[in-house]
């Protein structure tokens, strides 16, 4: 395959086309995080407002995820990636034409949505690519188009330096964040007209019930509902957050309104719930073990997310800020020696789902990432001004290996559950690293950088005990092909690879 991936033919053509359009999604969603010290002294923001501003950064990406998984299987992947990078310059220009902290909330926000563009591709890429090389064309998919979050904290303060003579001599931030939004929306026309959801002669599977995930037995059903409610919460953790005396965006009515909204909302996900397995609840209906699934697994996943890709987030958010301050460095500088974390996304993640491939157990693959993980982060709570800067960037580039290989080892996973809700599942999945996010960049706000990498590094060696207990292999890791592709090559008498869980019956 990695011969094969450079011919820029079918499959490849359509994995090209796909990270790029992440990419360019990540580059938008990162585009404020380089220039945070720079904005915040020319709007007069204070500290807690710039860290509040990054926790909105990833706020409505955990519903948007949801949303946006739930039209993914419903529309198809070339459809709503298309319209997400055409949405994309929306908040761009909000962000580049702000000129006060309650604006920056309303289009950092907003941006939030940009984010959920990842799950998109992970349905993509999964309607291209057989089990067998899932976690490879996954991890390239993922870790390429995270590398978009190196090109924000990179490319864009050199654009910004380059251009301030049309804006007075300063930092032109505006510009440069404006142009990432054009240049998304741009794309979106091309990765429209240059893509299909399937191979010829494959069909686009689509749930057979809409508005909420369905699952195979009564116990995943609450485990459903518990695992909507984590995600509710971190929502409202944001709107306690901007409702604290040194950022009150909101009061403290406003605040119990949004609570309010957000009861609602969790009443409403209910509903649907159970109105989508309402025959399975009331008994009428029962699925035969090869047709189950166990959600405690999209549980499992959920928190991989949570330890890889949520600490990822909260690390790129502060990073620049925290060299900054840590060594006394110029913005620029800081901002290119973070970027070093993100970088580490062009063969992490991808090595992550090479190894699930590879080493023969994508449970015991994910199980020694997370410990890893969390060893990198208790490293880095060391970090402080007696380091010398590279020491200081090898512990990073480790914590960075490990979280981003997570990543990639999780979504090696994720497209095996059961194909059909592959949007579904990867929406949760993916809003809960952004609910890891949120979290860990609200503990950042009120404490401190050791303290952030403690708990981020704590949380990592839960996961890694969990997984090595509870964490299955998925049925057909590792086929050859997916079942319907098999369903047309083999005799009818030919037994098909299963791709869900098939647990005992309850």
């Amino acid at each position: 395959m990695l011969k094969e991936m450079w011919s820029l033919k079918g499959r490849y053509k359509i994995l090209h086309l796909t990270w790029f359009a992440f990419f360019l999604t990540f580059v938008c969603w990162f585009n404020f995080a380089p220039f945070a010290t720079t904005i915040g002294k020319e709007l007069q923001l204070e500290e807690a407002q710039i860290k509040t501003l990054l926790i909105c950064n990833l706020a409505l990406t955990i519903p948007a995820r949801i949303i946006i998984g739930m039209l993914l299987d419903k529309f198809g992947p070339r459809i709503t990636y298309s319209a997400l990078l055409m949405f994309a310059v929306v908040p761009c220009l909000a962000t580049a034409m702000s000129q006060n902290f309650g604006e920056l909330v309303v289009s950092r926000l907003l941006m939030g949505i940009v984010g959920a563009g990842f799950v998109v591709g992970i349905r993509m890429v999964s309607e291209w690519f057989p089990p067998k090389e899932i976690g490879i064309a996954e991890g390239i998919y993922g870790g390429w188009g995270n590398f978009g979050a190196f090109g924000a904290e990179f490319a864009l303060p050199t654009i910004a330096l380059s251009t301030a003579f049309l804006g007075g001599g300063a930092t032109n931030w505006r510009l440069a964040i404006a142009l990432t939004g054009i240049v998304a929306a741009i794309y979106g026309w091309i990765y429209y007209h240059n893509v299909q959801d399937t191979p010829a002669g494959l069909t686009y599977r689509k749930p057979k019930k809409s508005g909420a995930m369905e699952v195979t037995s009564v116990r995943s059903y609450y485990a459903m509902l518990l695992s909507n409610f984590g995600l509710i919460f971190a929502l409202g953790l944001l709107a306690w957050r901007l409702a604290q005396p040194k950022i009150h965006f909101f009061n403290v009515e406003q605040m119990v309104l949004v609570w309010l909204l957000l009861g609602f909302l969790f009443a409403y996900q209910t509903l649907k719930a159970w109105e989508v397995n309402k025959d399975l609840l009331q008994g009428h209906k029962t699925y035969k073990p090869a047709e189950r699934y166990e959600f405690r697994q999209v549980a499992l996943l959920e928190l991989c997310y949570v330890v890889t890709f949520g600490s990822e987030l909260a690390a790129v958010s502060m990073l620049p800020g925290f060299f900054e301050k840590t060594f006394s460095l110029e913005h620029v500088v800081a901002g290119m020696i973070a970027a070093s974390y993100p970088f580490l996304n062009l063969v992490s993640r991808p090595s992550g789902g090479l190894i699930s491939d590879k080493l023969g157990s994508r449970k015991w693959t994910m199980t020694a990432i997370a410990g890893g993980v969390g060893i990198g982060y208790l490293l880095a709570h060391s970090i402080n001004a007696s380091w010398s800067i590279p020491m200081a960037i090898a512990i990073t580039m480790f914590s960075a290996y490990f979280a981003q290989a997570g990543c990639g080892a999780t979504y090696g996973i994720v497209p095996l559950i059961k194909k059909e809700i592959t949007g579904q599942i990867s929406g949760n999945v993916g809003a809960y690293g952004n609910f890891g996010g949120v979290v860990f960049l609200t503990v950042f706000s009120l404490t401190d950088a050791p303290t952030l990498f403690t708990t981020m590094g704590i949380s990592a060696l839960v996961c890694c005990l969990l997984c090595a207990f509870y964490l299955k292999e998925p049925k057909g890791s590792f086929a050859a092909h997916y079942a319907e592709e098999s369903a047309m090559e083999a005799p009818a008498t030919q037994p098909l690879p299963r791709l869900i869980y098939t647990p005992e019956e309850e």
